[in-house]
């Protein structure tokens, strides 16, 4: 919205008529840079590891013995449109914590990279013909300059691009670590792949055949089998818009693209996957070890989704003495295999449902339909015949499955759709015949891709039955009351022969213990989470470190021909095909490019023809490990030193699996990056190279900052800061808009830069109302016209230390009085208590209380107490650190105040002098006492007492009840 010059409302007079010395947008521009040049120069925010070459400490200023502290940021992807305001929010969050410490004796590691490789860069090479590299290095450069004008402390020797040659060298490395590893579930972690081909030589682990009587090609398909990082040609996401294949965690819930929003498609390709489900109950149970926000741990503890409880086995009914003799196979079909957290409602199942993808679904087909099937459960509407066979409906269905997310066929609200099988199953619990019904809801990827449905007790199978017209059985009591649809509680068991009665706990073990002991089933864990699909077709990123050889099997790279570098290419667009055409397969970028796909290398058997691989690693390889190289980007030698690694993330009591001591950043990287870069960290860990075995042992989540849209009578978005508001009525250009509450962002209209507010108020006033919005964690609006109030306050707060028209110091070196040193040493004590808990609002809120209590008592004196202005120039520091800088040099310190010790408060002062109590009479409050802090009852009410307008209230009178609340409140009935 349109707003007054900032000048002016922030400074109460035009910024040229203002005295040469007020702290001015200009004035505060101008201390921002020098501050900036000589932090620079200096190298200030330079943190000494303790070996290598960045171990010697920059001369000076840094607290070479403190603890270290190693306080991140989720890195930014350097998109083209630059940073708007709701980005550096983490960002100076961070900056405050590190800041704030390192004036504690903290040896503090703040560094900043970019997540590089994406594709927005690639999109706009194949639109424009222009090299990523370019545009991504060019966005780089801009969100530097932006990052550098907002006054960070980032030891700026650590920066990193995950596009830096020298940065996925590492990437690569690390990947032929995961390749070469496989996981011993006997040991509980990752060892390498020779120890498990020695195994198998010495006939210490089994092999399907002799290991010596195994051709070499044999024995290395054995082996790949084993590895963590392993080639698969399973069902895929395929997303045609982007030419590229998705993780799971990359489809929406309505099976589209989450970057882009583009139809997703399921396709069978032989792709590059991670065995990061061998880790499943690791990343669930070690989630107990980190410092984070319950939230967060849920939504990592679902997605792995961990269930323990029983696989059935249900008998498919083929034979005469089963009352079907129609099947299609002379042979009888294999059980179903069925998993369930809920065995002991095993007597409520009134039908099985398959996954369209289920492998025995051939199997278990009969040619005709049985008799009196109902046409919807042919797959036909009502009036309608439906598919003339069993099979033509199996196929007709599973062919529209195939174009559905496994996100879209699990989504709750979706209606339930499905069609018969023509099979019956046995009911192992009662002898009763189910239908076996084929249904999308039901997915290969989770259990046996086969359930039993209950819907007495589920409320997905009770939809289902309704559709289909299928028997519901309850088998857990409803409690009293209950008149809903599926009964999802506990409660005894009923119409459960044997079990009828038991509790739920009991109910499970009795049932488990008769299906073991029938050969019906027996107890089991499953999960939800899935191997990590991890190739991409396209250019922009990392190559995979292997080629292929004349039998088309993967042969890593030894590490001397690291990095793999991209080639240059002149098409940059990745050929697609028609998902709807099976015969078509999709072509990436690097196919392209024979020259650097065709390769003659001698891998230690002499020159050889090899194939490169032609997909790339997804964006995620960069961010799964860029923590553990800002801890040493300079060594060419490894991935990072192990003793830099111990010292600043090795296991200490308050983190006792090691990692980051604060890491920041958004909830919508609760499952994908987190996930993964724990997953890598641990291979990396159970392999020797690390001692930390989590990443990030404290995480924090900041909130968002959002803004007001607004639409003409169109409907279009008009620019935000065109629009004028008149008493609560928004108008553009005169016409009335409709305003709107929700994210920034260019498309919206509503962006707001940080360059303009810089540019408008200065750095620090942009900080200190970034701070002082809201609690760190909560999102909040944005409003500019807010920022005033901020920059109000610097200005008070320079006025105690600074003359404005001169510019002379006005500060004395005479004791402050008793209520402002109380004052000063409580804003002391509560400023290190948020500062501690991240509160940075109320941090701020109280530096203001402050601010204004001593503009009040000092701003018409000779000057402020030098104890007050220095204590409140060491407090502001961490948000406003170019304005402190300054009013700390013209205290006369040389050195700056980043390593100077933060204010201690003095626990005598702690204590409040006097105490304001409210005086109510007749249930409204009347007056307001002040009296000295330990006086007692009687002296309270006495004062209460004589406080004019109680006393005239009373009229000489004796109340009739005077009760005092020591510390809070005086009543008083009249």
């Amino acid at each position: 919205m349109s707003e007054q010059n900032p000048g002016e409302t922030g400074s109460g007079v035009a910024a040229a008529d203002a005295p040469a010395h007020r702290y001015t947008a200009t004035l505060a521009a101008a201390i921002e840079k020098r501050w900036q040049d000589r932090w620079e120069a200096e190298g200030t925010f330079h943190s000494p590891n303790p070996t290598g070459p960045l171990a010697a400490p920059t001369p000076g200023w840094h607290n070479d013995g403190g603890r270290p502290m190693f306080v991140m940021d989720m890195f930014p992807y350097p998109s083209g449109a630059g940073l708007h305001v709701g980005h550096p929010l983490g960002y100076i969050g961070t900056d405050v914590y590190a800041r704030y410490h390192r004036m504690l004796g903290y040896n503090v590691l703040h560094p900043m990279g970019f997540d590089a490789f994406g594709l927005p860069a690639e999109q706009y090479a194949v639109q424009t013909g222009t090299h990523p590299r370019k545009t991504t290095e060019e966005n780089i450069q801009r969100y530097r300059a932006q990052l550098r004008r907002l006054g960070f402390g980032h030891d700026s020797r650590r920066a990193l691009a995950t596009t830096d040659v020298g940065y996925y060298r590492w990437t690569q490395w690390i990947f032929l670590q995961i390749y070469n590893s496989w996981y011993d579930r006997d040991a509980g972690k990752a060892r390498p792949i020779a120890e498990l081909e020695a195994e198998f030589a010495a006939g210490t682990r089994s092999t399907p055949t002799p290991w010596a009587e195994m051709s070499r090609v044999e024995q290395r398909k054995l082996v790949d089998s084993y590895r963590l990082a392993y080639l698969s040609d399973a069902p895929v996401n395929w997303c045609p818009g982007l030419g590229t294949v998705l993780a799971n965690e990359e489809v929406t819930a309505d099976g589209r693209s989450e970057r882009g929003n583009f139809p997703v498609f399921k396709r069978r390709l032989r792709q590059w996957k991670m065995r990061i489900t061998a880790y499943a109950d690791r990343l669930a149970d070690d989630l107990d070890q980190v410092d984070w926000p319950e939230s967060i741990k849920a939504m990592q503890r679902n997605w792995i989704g961990r269930s323990t409880g029983a696989y059935l086995d249900f008998r498919v009914a083929t034979g005469a003495a089963d009352g079907e003799a129609r099947g299609r196979h002379s042979a009888p079909a294999a059980p179903i295999r069925v998993f369930t957290t809920r065995p002991d409602t095993v007597f409520g199942a009134t039908y099985l449902v398959l996954a369209p993808e289920h492998p025995l679904l051939d199997a278990i087909v009969p040619d005709e339909w049985p008799a009196d099937v109902p046409a919807s459960w042919k797959g036909g509407a009502a009036g309608t015949g439906g598919a003339p066979t069993p099979a033509d409906a199996v196929a007709a269905y599973q062919a529209a499955a195939s174009a559905k997310s496994d996100i879209e066929r699990s989504g709750d609200a979706r209606q339930k759709t499905g069609v018969f099988t023509g099979a019956y199953a046995i009911n192992p619990a009662n002898g009763e015949r189910l239908p076996v019904f084929v249904a999308d809801y039901v997915l290969t990827g989770y259990g046996t891709g086969a359930i039993m449905a209950v819907p007495g007790q589920d409320e997905r199978d009770w939809e289902f039955a309704e559709v289909f017209g299928l028997p519901i059985i309850r088998t857990v009591q409803p409690t009293e009351g209950f008149d809903g649809k599926a009964f999802t509680g506990e409660g005894p068991a009923i119409n459960s022969g044997f079990l009828d009665g038991l509790g739920v706990a009991e109910a499970k073990k009795r049932i488990l213990d008769w299906l073991v002991e029938n050969g019906h089933g027996e107890a089991t864990t499953t999960y939800k989470l899935r191997d990590w699909l991890f190739s991409r077709q396209r250019y922009w990123g990392e190559p995979f470190p292997v080629v292929y050889d004349e039998d088309g099997l993967p042969v890593a790279l030894p590490d001397s021909m690291l990095p793999v570098e991209l080639p240059e290419i002149d098409d940059y667009s990745p050929r697609t095909f028609d998902p709807d055409d099976a015969d078509t397969d999709p072509e990436p970028p690097l196919a392209r490019a024979d020259e650097w796909v065709t390769v003659t290398l001698d891998l230690g058997d002499g020159p050889k023809q090899y194939r490169r691989e032609t997909n790339t690693m997804p964006q995620w390889a960069g961010s799964c490990w860029y923590e553990l190289r800002y801890l040493d980007p300079t060594d060419d030698g490894s991935f990072v030193d192990p003793a830099n690694e111990q010292y600043w993330m090795g296991p200490t009591p308050a983190k006792p699996a090691g990692g980051v001591d604060l890491y920041v950043g958004g909830v919508e990287h609760a499952v994908l990056h987190l996930l993964y870069a724990r997953f890598w960290h641990k291979v990396l860990f159970d392999l020797g190279h690390l001692r930390s075995s989590e990443p990030f042992g404290r995480l924090f989540n900041q909130g968002y900052i959002q803004a007001y849209a607004y639409t003409d009578e169109r409907g279009t978005y008009i620019p935000a800061d065109e629009v004028v508001e008149e008493n609560g009525v928004y108008t553009w250009q005169g016409r009335p808009v409709n305003r709107e509450y929700g994210k920034m962002g260019k498309s919206l209209k509503n962006v707001v830069t940080p360059d303009e507010m810089c540019a408008d108020f200065g750095a620090d006033t942009f900080r200190v109302y970034e701070m002082s919005m809201g609690p760190l964690d909560v999102s909040r609006p944005w409003e500019t016209r807010a920022v005033v109030g901020s920059m109000r306050f610097l200005q008070r707060l320079w006025r105690t230390a600074v003359d404005e028209e001169s510019g002379a110091l006005r500060v004395t070196d005479e004791q402050a009085d008793e209520k402002t040193r109380r004052l000063l040493h409580q804003t002391i004590e509560g400023v290190r208590g948020d500062l501690e808990g991240l509160r940075t609002n109320t941090a701020v809120s109280k530096l203001i209380e402050l601010t204004n209590h001593v503009t009040s008592a000092y701003g018409n004196s000779a000057g402020t107490p030098r104890e007050v202005v220095e204590a409140m120039a060491l407090m502001v520091a961490p948000f406003a650190p170019h304005l402190a800088e300054e009013l700390w040099e013209k205290l006369g310190h040389e050195e700056s105040l980043t390593y100077h010790p933060f204010p201690v408060a003095d626990p005598a002062l702690l204590a409040a002098a006097e105490v304001e109590y409210p005086v109510q009479v007749n249930g409204k409050v009347r007056a307001r006492i002040t009296v000295p802090a330990d006086a007692d009852r009687d002296a309270v009410g006495a004062a209460a007492l004589a406080e004019p307008k109680v006393a005239a209230m009373l009229g000489g009178a004796q109340p009739r009840k005077l009760i005092v609340v020591p510390g809070r409140i005086v009543t008083i009935v009249a």
